[in-house]
């Protein structure tokens, strides 16, 4: 088998892990209302970390593609209808922050402190289309809008306006335990996966 061949063929077997690996994450899940507190964030950070933009792209598109044929690995459960509800924007952003970590992990990833940061511009796609979705939802639903409320309240956060209302109650007040949980832990695996399959000569 030719070197790039069998790259690829590592990759890919990786990148079906990763998927799993997405999925258990998922059943990490704090219920602080209806956007739950999940590890998944350490998942999609890892993938793209350790397999690069395409593949680390490619292992959660097949972690949302188990979702749509009904197997329960969203911390909401399985089936297409999970695309469709209120938090759907953070999973469909999933491949696009898993990209953009294996681009930094090319360039950062013998630079662990700027790695780490750089996870807090990887995850702005599940932040960006996080809120949007929800706030769609939250603008026809009272439940939703009220939570929302009480999530900034019990922060201390300003009541501003209700857009930053519904920001801070799906991003910000989120954004702590993902950098320094999820994302951080992160880079302390990627790190450590990496020079471990460089002792076994295998090269991703």
């Amino acid at each position: 088998m030719k070197v790039n061949e069998s790259r690829d063929l590592y990759r890919l077997s990786l990148a079906v892990v990763m998927a799993a690996v997405t999925a258990l994450s998922a059943q990490i899940s704090f219920k602080i209302g209806p956007v739950p507190y999940t590890m998944q964030n350490f998942a999609v950070m890892l993938s793209g970390f350790l397999l690069g933009p395409a593949y680390g792209f490619l292992s959660q598109l097949i972690y949302l593609g188990m979702i749509a044929i009904g197997l329960p690995f969203a911390a909401g459960g399985g089936g297409i209808g999970v695309f469709f509800g209120h938090t759907a924007g953070f999973l469909i952003a999933f491949p696009l922050s898993a990209f953009l970590a294996g681009l930094f992990a090319e360039k950062l990833g013998n630079r662990p402190v700027a790695l780490w940061l750089s996870t807090l511009i990887a995850a702005v796609p599940i932040y960006l289309l996080g809120f949007a979705v929800f706030y769609k939802f939250a603008v026809g639903s009272a439940g939703l809008s009220a939570w929302a409320q009480k999530a900034v309240e019990m922060f201390g956060i300003p009541a501003w306006s209700f857009t930053f209302v519904i920001f801070a109650a799906t991003v910000l007040i989120y954004i702590p335990q993902d950098m320094l949980v999820d994302h951080l832990l992160a880079v302390v695996v990627y790190r450590y996966v990496r020079d471990l399959l460089v002792q076994r000569g295998i090269e991703l």
